[in-house]
């Protein structure tokens, strides 16, 4: 069982990560992942790029905490989160989540776990730009909303 949380500038490569998972853990058959990316657009406005701040040594954290949580629910043998910050352009990718379990559904769930929580709790402020101007992302209801059925 291992868990292991990154907060970075630099990309990732979705491939290298998913590996990482694997490598040498062949007691878990089922492996979940996402990858969040910037999209070119928020709330009907064009987005050209992102700013990602955090508070670092907490944000790590709440991140590790996170995930510790979904592995002691689920009995995962790997759980891997990166989130990058600073600045970043459309379509580049911000978030990767990586669950590792003995079945599907276990990897499955706490694959979502992780990413409802992390979108809720871990210190993160983003600020779009775009041909409008700045502006601060704020909270969505939506995204609370998912935490109630943890």
């Amino acid at each position: 069982m291992s868990v292991s949380v990154s907060v970075q500038e630099q990309a990732f490569d979705v491939g290298a990560e998913y590996a990482g998972l694997r490598n040498g853990n062949w007691a878990d058959g089922a492996t979940a992942m996402f990858v969040g990316s910037v999209r070119d657009f928020n709330l009907d406005s064009a987005v050209s790029c992102m700013e990602l701040e955090h508070y670092p040594g907490m944000t790590e954290r709440v991140l590790q905490d996170i995930a510790e949580k979904a592995q002691r629910r689920w009995a995962l043998g790997r759980v891997r989160v990166v989130h990058r910050v600073g600045r970043l352009g459309a379509g580049d990718d911000i978030v990767f989540v990586g669950t590792c379990a003995p079945h599907r559904q276990a990897a499955l769930e706490a694959c979502a776990f992780v990413m409802d929580f992390l979108k809720t709790r871990a210190p993160f402020w983003k600020k779009e730009k775009g041909p409008d101007g700045e502006r601060w992302v704020e909270a969505r209801q939506s995204d609370s909303d998912a935490l109630e059925k943890w």
